[in-house]
């Protein structure tokens, strides 16, 4: 599973048709995805999920999908009759091993060729060890949360899954500890000098890729930018500035 050549998706995070579209043909050329998620699927569904793929931008479908195996399965097969189907499209790794495989399982329904790539969420980017202590997740005496991220990402990739959506700070040690090839999504992705927002664990575009990120997830730097096409390029070069400097 080789990592694709443009590592940008963009995070389309508005239940504005106009804009989320607006903002893919804007973007169309220049990144490698856009990614559609809950708020946006709720308000508009298949009529704004195929609104936003006219533009012809894979789409990373961010739905997080988390129920029991037969629900989770249900809903999979749902999707799978979008057209175009999305590239990627997601469960949470914490539904545990049944679910994950029968996840698995549904995707592998539709032939190779225009199969989404199906990748479990480990540990959200919006906790820290903190909230997860709080939550009673057992960290193993680790002061961060990666070895759980590990323990599910390793569960991902046991059922089947193509990848895992994870930290930037997770990524070497889920390098060094699961087999390749693996797909990681990786949000909270800042360029230099960009506000946090939200997430608590970030790092920048350079940073990520040099730890072994395949896809990196940009929102607000890019869709509240003047230009957004402009800001992605910025990014791009900045990406490919880092990848020379590592090479002299």
């Amino acid at each position: 599973m080789a990592p694709p050549d443009n590592p940008i998706c963009v995070a389309l995070d508005t239940t504005d048709p106009e804009t989320a579209a607006g903002l893919a043909r804007a973007l169309a050329g220049t990144v490698g995805y856009v990614k559609i998620g809950l708020e946006f699927f709720y308000a508009h569904g298949r009529a704004g999920y195929e609104r936003v793929a006219e533009a012809g931008v894979p789409i990373f479908l961010d739905l997080k999908l988390h129920d029991i195996p037969n629900t989770v399965a249900g809903g999979l097969r749902a999707l799978m009759s979008l057209d175009p189907l999305p590239a990627i499209v997601n469960v949470h790794a914490s539904g545990g091993p049944a679910m994950l495989r029968a996840a698995r399982e549904t995707v592998a329904e539709i032939d190779e060729a225009r199969r989404p790539k199906l990748i479990a969420v480990t540990v959200l980017t919006s906790l820290d060890v903190v909230d997860l202590t709080t939550l009673g997740y057992n960290l193993g005496g680790e002061d961060t949360p990666t070895g759980h991220v590990l323990t599910l990402a390793r569960l991902a990739h046991d059922c089947g899954l193509d990848g895992v959506v994870c930290s930037a700070n997770d990524l070497r040690a889920l390098r060094r500890r699961v087999p390749g090839p693996f797909l990681t999504v990786v949000p909270g992705i800042r360029p230099e000098n960009a506000a946090h927002g939200d997430q608590k664990r970030v790092a920048t575009p350079a940073s990520a890729l040099a730890d072994g990120a395949d896809i990196l997830v940009i929102g607000r730097p890019i869709t509240r930018a003047d230009d957004p096409a402009e800001a992605a390029r910025a990014i791009l070069d900045e990406i490919g500035s880092a990848r020379s400097a590592a090479r002299e």
